[in-house]
This record gives structure tokens, C-alpha cells and sequence, in this order.
């Protein structure tokens, strides 16, 4: 039974269709999704989905968070991935994500550990986290 499959962000749809099996990292460890899955609700961190086509074939996407709710309508069960930023891996810019993560790591070593630049800092790191997620994807 296959998993209906959406991958959106606010901009666009990313990908749509059908899959065996969708693996996805959530916060607290990694979620596998097939057809007849329960509803569930996760929140996932930023990393990779590898999404298992009924042929053999799989297709890779990184998301920059988000949620990924599934549900079942009329015996169909349905997958939607919903972040801020995603990407196919044949979307992903290599070149630009490693001048963003060099970038940014230089951002990090610039930056003062106060009680101020505590935020900032977490957010450098969040982004880095970001550029590093494409380019594992990418290659």
C-alpha cells in the first residue's frame, strides 16, 4: 500500500507522489513511514528525507525543519512534510552551501561568548547546521 507523499514549504511544492517508505529525521531520532501508518504528528530537526519509490528507485530531499503529519483518508495514507526550506538533492547549490558554511564558521569564531551574542551565536549555529545538511545531501 503506498504513502501519498507532499513535500511543501510556504513558496512551493517541492515534490508530490508515491511512495513504499518515507524516512525522516525527527527531533528525537529517525521516523519510518509506510502505507497504513497511524496518524502521527512530528516535529522534525534540519536534515534529510530519502523517500522509497514502489519501483526501487529513491529520491532524497533536506528540509530545514518543519513538521511531518500523517494521516489517512479513505484508506489512503498521506505524508505531508511542511518546512520553511526544502530542496531535491538535484536542487541542492554545493558550491554556494560550502561558501555559506565557510562563511558562517568564520561568522562563529568572530563572535564573542556573552550573555548578549548567546542568541546569535545559536542562530549562527543553526544556519551552519543548514548549509552542512545540503551539502551531505549533495554530495
Amino acid at each position: 500500500m503506498p504513502v501519498e507523499v507532499h513535500i511543501v514549504t510556504p513558496e512551493r511544492e517541492v515534490w508530490t507522489g508515491e511512495a513504499e517508505m518515507i524516512i525522516a529525521r525527527g527531533v528525537e531520532g529517525e521516523v519510518g513511514i509506510m502505507g497504513g501508518h497511524a496518524p502521527l504528528l512530528v516535529q522534525l530537526a534540519i536534515g534529510p528525507l530519502k523517500i522509497n519509490r514502489e519501483d526501487g528507485s529513491s529520491v532524497r530531499a533536506v528540509v530545514d525543519g518543519g513538521f511531518l503529519h500523517v494521516g489517512t483518508h479513505e484508506g489512503v495514507t498521506r505524508a505531508d512534510v511542511l518546512a520553511s526550506q526544502a530542496e531535491m538533492a538535484d536542487e541542492v547549490d554545493v558550491v554556494a552551501a560550502r561558501a555559506r558554511a565557510d562563511a558562517l564558521t568564520a561568522q562563529l569564531g568572530q563572535q564573542r561568548d556573552t550573555a548578549d551574542a548567546e542568541a546569535a551565536i545559536e542562530q549562527v549555529k543553526a544556519e551552519l547546521l543548514k548549509a552542512q545538511a545540503r551539502i551531505n545531501l549533495a554530495g
